[in-house]
């Protein structure tokens, strides 16, 4: 079984993933990173190939890791929007979980990173409302569980996500 993170820019995919591969010994894996290493710098990408190339790399990585077995796989915040991609990851028995957190955090987290997050290039805290807005109902269509992590530590989202799929801890 893979654990598959989904959510916005700044929900904490990366940081809770890493986390729970520590506490679990479970492989992880970025796809943005991967799409990073193999193409070049996302931003990169969006300005010279827009971002409709992005999301075809974004899938092809998505077909690569979405085959692995016992992998914590975080996700760019648009990955799951191609129903595609969520798909996927639950043809080879991937467990979508949606990290949840209000607006007012995530734009304090991720509101100044325009250079490196494209779709946040001169944001507005209103256009990143509306951008959560819009993508809420579809990572939670999607997931198999969604994780409030509002006042939550980094921690405590992890060992959450433990317990719900009953993941054994690593032996010390």
């Amino acid at each position: 079984m893979n654990i598959v993170l989904c959510g916005m820019m700044g929900a904490g995919k990366t940081t809770v993933g890493i986390r729970l591969a520590d506490m679990t010994g479970m492989r992880w894996y970025d796809t943005d990173d991967l799409i990073s290493d193999r193409h070049g710098r996302i931003a990169d990408i969006f300005e010279f190939y827009g971002e409709e190339r992005f999301r075809q790399y974004e899938t092809e990585i998505v077909h690569e890791v979405a085959k692995q077995e016992g992998c914590v796989i975080s996700t760019g915040g648009g990955c799951v929007l191609r129903p595609e991609n969520s798909a996927a990851f639950k043809e080879h028995g991937g467990r979508i979980v949606f990290l949840k957190v209000d607006i007012e955090v995530l734009f304090a987290r991720t509101g100044h990173t325009g250079e490196d997050r494209p779709l946040l290039k001169n944001t507005t805290f209103e256009k990143m409302k509306e951008l959560l807005d819009y993508r809420t109902p579809i990572y939670e269509s999607c997931a198999d569980y969604t994780v409030d992590t509002n006042g939550k530590t980094v921690e405590e989202v992890a060992a959450e996500i433990v317990r719900v799929f009953g993941l054994p801890l690593r032996k010390a």
